[in-house]
C-alpha cells in the first residue's frame, strides 16, 4: 500500500505567484533568464541562480549557500508564507492545447521508494544524484515535485472535482498560454480519505523526476545517520511528489540526432540496415511513423520508412518491445557504433513535441548526419518495464504535464 502525507507548504502570497512561479532553469535561454532576472524581481529564478547579482559563476556549496539566503530573503521579505497546518493541494494545469491535468501535490514516502512500491523505469546517473543530494542539504528545501502517476481512482476523483467547484487559491496564466490552477484541501475528512485511498493502491509510478527521488532518498540517509533521534518521521522521510493519474498523463517520444555515419558510406549504412529492417524512400515531406516497431529516418535530403524485418529480432523481454530500445538493439549500438546512450556525445535528443522538420532543418544545417522518429511509448509499456525490474535507455520518455518551480515548496 502506498504512504502519502499532507505537508505544510511554503507558497508564494496570492498576489505574487505569477511572477515567482519559473520553468525548469534549464528550459530558458541565457537571453530569457536575463530578462527575468533584469525586469522580474520576485521571479523564482532570483533564487535558483543567485550568483547572478554578483556577475560571475559560483558553483558548489558556496552556490548552494547562496541559493539557501535568497530563499531566507524571499521568506522575510513577505514573498513566501507556510501553511499553518499539512495539507495536501490539488494542482490542476490547462495547456495552449486545452490539455487538462489534475494531481495531488503531497509528501510521498521514501520507505515506499525503497520497498519498491513506488516504482522506477529510467537508470539515474550517480554523480548527479550525489550533486543534488548536496543541494538539497544545504539548501534545506525542494521546489519541484516528482511526477508520480497512480491507477484512476474514483474516491480522489471525487473530491478532486467537487473542491474545483470552488474558488482557486492561485490562479495564473503564463507566457507559453498554460493556466494553473491550485486548491487547498484543508477538511480533515477529506485528507484522511485522499491517504485511505492511497493505502489502497498497491503500486506507485514515478513518470518523471527519477534523479530528484534517488536524490531524497540519498539525504533520506544521510540525515538519519546523522540524527541519533531519527524516529522515521522527520520530514526527510519523504519527498514532495504530484500524483497525477493514468489517465490525464501525457507521454511524447524523444526522437534521436546522431552527428555521424560511424565511418561508413551512405551505401554501406543503408546495407546493413537493409538486414534488419524493410526500407522505403518517401522522399522530402517531412513524416512521423504511426505504428510500433515502425521509425521514420531522415538522411541527404530524404525520409525513409523504416519496417522492422520481425524475423530478424527477437522480444526476450518488456524493454526489448519498447522502440527506444529496438532503435539501439538493432541500429545505434551494432551499426553506428553507439555503447553508452548517458556518455556518448555523437548522440542527441528532441522532443516528439517538436515537428519532423525540426530533425530536417538540423540535419540539413549539417549539425548531425541522420535523424530518427518514434511514436510514443505508452503507460503500460512504463508500467510492465517497471514491474520486471528493468530501465529504459536514457531520453526515452518526454512526460507532462511540466509543473512550475516555486509554487509549492517543501522543507526538510
Amino acid at each position: 500500500m502506498a504512504n502519502i502525507k499532507p505537508f505544510k507548504a511554503v507558497r508564494p502570497t496570492r498576489d505574487k505567484v505569477s511572477l515567482v512561479a519559473s520553468r525548469s532553469y534549464q528550459s530558458y535561454t541565457q537571453a530569457e533568464r536575463e530578462a527575468r532576472l533584469d525586469h522580474n524581481p520576485f521571479s523564482f529564478l532570483h533564487i535558483i541562480n543567485p550568483g547572478y547579482k554578483y556577475d560571475k559563476e559560483i558553483s558548489g556549496i558556496a552556490r548552494y549557500q547562496l541559493v539557501k539566503n535568497r530563499y531566507l530573503e524571499f521568506k522575510e521579505d513577505g514573498v513566501f508564507v507556510q501553511d499553518n497546518s499539512p495539507l495536501f493541494y490539488i494542482y490542476k494545469v490547462v495547456d495552449r492545447n486545452n490539455q487538462i491535468f489534475n494531481g495531488i501535490v503531497a509528501a510521498a514516502s521514501i520507505k515506499d521508494y525503497q520497498n519498491n512500491i513506488i516504482k522506477k523505469h529510467e537508470f539515474t546517473i550517480e554523480s548527479r544524484e550525489i550533486v543534488f543530494k548536496d543541494y538539497l542539504k544545504t539548501v534545506g528545501f525542494n521546489a519541484e515535485p516528482v511526477l508520480i502517476t497512480y491507477p484512476d481512482n474514483d474516491t480522489v476523483t471525487k473530491i478532486i472535482n467537487k473542491k474545483q467547484k470552488e474558488r482557486a487559491e492561485f490562479e495564473f496564466t503564463t507566457t507559453y498560454r498554460d493556466t494553473h490552477y491550485l486548491w487547498l484541501i484543508n477538511e480533515k475528512n477529506n485528507i484522511k480519505a485522499i491517504i485511505e485511498a492511497f493505502k489502497n493502491i498497491p503500486t506507485l509510478y514515478i513518470a518523471d523526476g527519477h534523479h530528484r527521488s534517488s536524490s531524497s532518498e540519498l539525504l533520506c540517509l544521510d540525515l538519519k545517520e546523522n540524527n541519533k533521534e531519527h524516529k522515521g518521521t522527520e520530514s526527510y522521510n519523504y519527498f514532495m511528489s504530484y500524483l497525477i493519474p493514468e489517465s490525464e498523463l501525457k507521454i511524447y517520444e524523444f526522437n534521436r540526432l546522431v552527428k555521424d555515419l560511424n565511418k561508413l558510406t551512405k551505401e554501406e549504412f543503408l546495407i546493413q540496415l537493409d538486414a534488419v529492417y524493410k526500407i522505403e524512400n518517401r522522399g522530402s515531406i517531412p513524416f512521423k511513423p504511426s505504428k510500433k516497431h515502425h521509425f521514420s529516418m531522415y538522411l541527404d535530403g530524404e525520409f525513409y520508412s523504416l519496417y522492422l524485418r520481425k524475423s530478424s529480432y527477437e522480444f526476450k523481454s518488456s524493454l526489448d518491445k519498447l522502440d527506444a530500445q529496438l532503435l539501439y538493439n538493432t541500429i545505434l549500438n551494432p551499426i553506428l557504433g553507439i555503447i553508452d546512450l548517458r556518455k556518448n556525445n555523437r548522440i542527441e535528443y528532441i522532443s516528439g513535441k517538436k515537428e519532423m522538420v525540426n530533425i530536417k532543418s538540423k540535419v540539413d544545417s549539417g549539425e548531425f548526419r541522420l535523424g530518427f522518429g518514434m511514436i510514443p511509448a505508452n503507460i503500460d509499456e512504463l508500467k510492465n518495464i517497471a514491474d520486471d525490474g528493468l530501465k529504459m535507455p536514457p531520453k526515452s520518455t518526454f512526460i507532462e504535464p511540466k509543473l512550475r518551480s516555486g509554487v509549492t515548496i517543501y522543507e526538510f
